[in-house]
């Protein structure tokens, strides 16, 4: 069989195109092609190419992520004072400031799933960067009218425009590693952009408390804010568009239609498995990260100490998904990470039912935090990877776009039911206390247990891109692939 006819095989699979090699090429060859020097493109494979730019952009995506969550947990640690600046009855308004959000993340996540479709991944971060620098300025302006008192409603219209932006950023990362990146490289890459997220939480649970240490050093601190905000997005503007030529053979290949992609989706059980585990386990943990202050306050902890637990959560998760994810871009044992990271985790939602205590002991709330975060984060780039090389050639702005509108949703519904489930503030042992809140989050998270095991097994879940980039490599006529040097010759 000739290398052709090898590659049409392959392609011809269960999920790929039934594309030939001259239909493989012409998708990318506006902006990736390279012309031999007898003009015959007949035998001629495309030419694959790893720019350093793309590390440039790497960094833009993750310095939007960093602001948006940034602005998102910014109240969390502080909803005492928030809730005094702008002498509201309790601290439940407070909480609506962080679950905004989530919802508005849902009604930009259509928009952006086409902006990624359409006009490629760095329209998207304009767009994010856009609505992050006005919706900062507004929040401003929420906390300096009324001669100083502020409107409590502008500085939700802040929040709601940043909710509306957030998608454009957090949404784009599994698209930008299928352009820029090899199959021995996107967890890493993906890992980087997507959790830069949480680090951002973990930004605004250590900084808002140290900054406002009374109620009038509030407002300050949402200015400090948008100008740093305004400074992290300006990056965005020289994002290139998108690589001259592909990184590998995965990143050429034509990608279904939405429609086509959708229709699939929809009847691929370990899609809707995936979906299920990442709405859910996400949506506990953003809730868990917004409410944190309160389910700890009641005990007798402080904003500093709640603060500080929200920042190990996310410390602990980084250094982990730091070490774990170049050892699965050369292993790629997705699936059995999958199956052991989720476990823990629902666990850990058990343990914080009994790490609360008013002997205001701090190791088990660190501990546990320490532990949810480190599976939490090592497992997030892995499903979003993953999910994409069992859906493979759909695009990864799609799959990407649905399994983040899932998790903040019911992250939305979970901040709401658990806000419910508090205890009144004269009430319970102590008042105030979130135990009925926690039992709901550990007897939802021990549920899913059971389905990463019912996923399949090795042969029904192949990583379908890496094989593809795999079995390219091996055809004789197979072109090499060039890392980070500039002098090719590109049309």
């Amino acid at each position: 069989m000739t290398s052709h006819g090898k590659l049409k095989l392959f392609l011809s699979g269960e999920l790929f195109t039934r594309a030939s090699v001259p239909e493989y090429r012409a998708s990318r060859m506006s902006s990736s092609a390279v012309v031999p020097a007898d003009g015959n493109m007949s035998e001629e494979l495309p030419m694959y190419k790893s720019y350093k730019r793309r590390w440039y952009g790497l960094c833009a995506l993750m310095l939007l992520n960093i602001i948006a969550s940034w602005c998102w947990l910014t109240f969390a640690p502080i909803s005492n004072s928030v809730a005094a600046f702008y002498h509201l009855p309790s601290e439940s308004p407070v909480n609506w400031l962080a679950t905004v959000i989530l919802f508005g993340y849902g009604v930009g996540s259509v928009p952006c799933a086409f902006v990624l479709n359409r006009r490629g991944v760095k329209s998207s971060m304009l767009i994010s960067a856009i609505l992050l620098i006005i919706g900062n300025w507004i929040r401003v302006a929420g906390v300096k009218c009324n001669d100083g008192n502020g409107s409590f409603g502008v500085l939700m219209l802040g929040q709601v425009i940043i909710g509306l932006g957030q998608p454009f950023a957090l949404n784009a990362p599994s698209y930008y590693t299928d352009m820029w990146y090899t199959s021995n490289s996107r967890i890493s890459a993906n890992a980087l952009a997507s959790l830069s997220n949480p680090l951002g939480g973990a930004i605004g649970q250590l900084v808002s408390p140290i900054m406002v240490t009374t109620t009038d050093r509030f407002p300050d601190m949402i200015l400090y804010v948008a100008v740093i905000s305004t400074l992290a997005c300006l990056p965005a503007l020289f994002v290139p568009a998108r690589p001259p030529l592909p990184p590998c053979p995965s990143s050429a290949t034509p990608k279904f239609s939405f429609s086509k992609s959708i229709k699939l989706l929809l009847h691929n059980r370990r899609f809707v498995i995936i979906f299920v585990l990442f709405s859910v386990l996400v949506g506990f943990f953003n809730s868990f990260s917004s409410l944190i202050n309160q389910i700890m306050e009641p005990y007798g902890y402080t904003s500093n100490d709640a603060g500080i637990a929200g920042a190990v959560l996310i410390a602990s998760g980084l250094v982990f998904a730091a070490i774990v994810s170049p050892i699965l871009d050369r292993t790629h044992s997705f699936l059995l990470t999958i199956r052991i990271q989720i476990p823990v985790i629902s666990i850990c939602y058990v343990c914080l039912i009994f790490t609360q205590k008013e002997s205001q002991q701090l190791a088990g709330p660190y501990i546990v935090s320490a532990v949810l975060g480190a599976a939490s984060f090592s497992l997030l780039p892995v499903a979003l990877e993953w999910v994409q090389e069992q859906v493979f050639p759909v695009s990864p702005e799609l799959t990407s776009s649905i399994l983040w509108v899932g998790g903040n949703f019911l992250g939305g519904i979970f901040i709401i039911i658990m806000n419910a489930l508090k205890a009144p503030p004269n009430e319970g042992d102590p008042p105030g206390n979130m135990t009925r809140a926690l039992i709901f989050q550990a007897v939802v998270a021990a549920a899913v247990i059971p389905l990463p095991f019912i996923l399949g097994n090795r042969e029904q879940t192949r990583n379908r891109r890496v094989e593809l980039d795999a079995a390219i490599s091996r055809l004789p006529s197979s072109p090499a692939v060039h890392h980070d040097d500039d002098d090719l010759v590109e049309i």
